[in-house]
């Protein structure tokens, strides 16, 4: 199947997606930077990574001038998040902080909300304390809603499915999720691609030799290096992967997304993931906002134009 296929498949699947009706995995797929630090419970950033707006806004997250009696959402949202993480967050050549994710923040956050905002650059596997510490208000990652996350923040309504799948070099044998068993598998730390590697080596009585990145580029760098046989993580991720690189497939047959009944793609899913914005436990007015700002945009068809752009084409 050409690689285009791959993506055009993958988001036939996720774009029906109502409000309600996704499932939800990890932070991804997401890849990581480097944690800033600094900040505090109102969410000031210090150096952000990258604007969201051309005027710039607020110098880094101050929040209380559009907070009044009557309004509890943040004059200037500082978001936390992994980059790069393509096609979700990433930064061109040139410095400007492109994505889905970004696309979607400015929708909610600048069109709907009518306030700025900034992404903050920060470490997938720590994400979640840098949260709940008050570095940024909050998180929009590719990350997905599973129980274990939601004891620890608040999540938005769905806004995103995705699926855990596996890839490898066009010359390798892997032709099924068995063919795993004693092979070095890439993944990204604190991500459920992660979690989904390590169910599979339960599986296989700890035959499966995980090696964690940082990043994702570092395990796709590890896969074409011949450093790990697999790279298992978020299916549009690896399918971004797949499409612009030459020499790697995904690992076809049904999974987790045809046992749930879903319009399974051809390539073989080990999960069926939905992607939420993440808050803080204590900040149920700003996360009621962002939903009904989510709700709008939905409804007014700039979800479905942001997301053909980057998965439709």
């Amino acid at each position: 199947m050409d690689r285009r296929e791959y993506l055009k498949i993958s988001s036939a699947a996720v774009a029906g997606v109502g409000l309600a009706g996704c499932t939800g995995g990890s932070g991804s797929g997401n890849g990581s930077g480097s944690e800033s630090s600094g900040g505090d419970s109102s969410g000031e950033s210090g150096d952000a990574a990258a604007s969201g707006t051309e005027s710039g806004g607020s110098d880094g997250g101050e929040e209380t001038a559009a907070e009044t009696a009557e309004s509890v959402v943040p004059s200037n949202v500082v978001i936390g998040s992994d980059i790069p993480y393509r096609p979700f967050e990433y930064e061109t050549a040139a410095g400007e902080l492109k994505g889905f994710d970004v696309e979607i923040a400015q929708a909610i956050f600048e069109e709907q909300l009518g306030v700025s905002y900034e992404f903050k650059k920060t470490s997938f596997d720590t994400i979640i304390p840098s949260l709940n510490n008050g570095n940024f208000r909050v998180i929009m990652s590719a990350m997905t809603i599973n129980e274990e996350r939601d004891q620890e923040v608040d999540f938005s309504d769905p806004y995103f499915t995705a699926y855990q799948t596996i890839i490898v070099r066009e010359d390798s044998d892997i032709t099924s999720r068995e063919d795993l068993r004693g092979i070095a598998v890439g993944v990204q730390k604190g991500t459920t691609g992660l979690g989904a590697a390590e169910q599979l080596q339960t599986e296989f009585d700890g035959d499966l030799q995980l090696k964690e990145y940082d990043q994702i580029t570092g395990a796709f760098d590890a896969l074409m290096n011949g450093q790990v046989d697999a790279v298992i993580n978020d299916n549009t991720v690896n399918g971004e992967f797949v499409q612009n690189q030459d020499g790697v497939r995904f690992v076809e047959g049904e999974g987790a997304a045809a046992d749930q009944g879903e319009n399974a793609p051809p390539y073989l899913t080990l999960t069926v993931e939905n992607y939420g914005i993440a808050f803080r436990e204590d900040d149920e007015a700003f996360r009621e906002r962002v939903n009904e700002a989510l709700a709008a945009i939905r409804e007014n068809g700039t979800y479905e134009e942001i997301y053909s752009s980057y998965f439709a084409g």
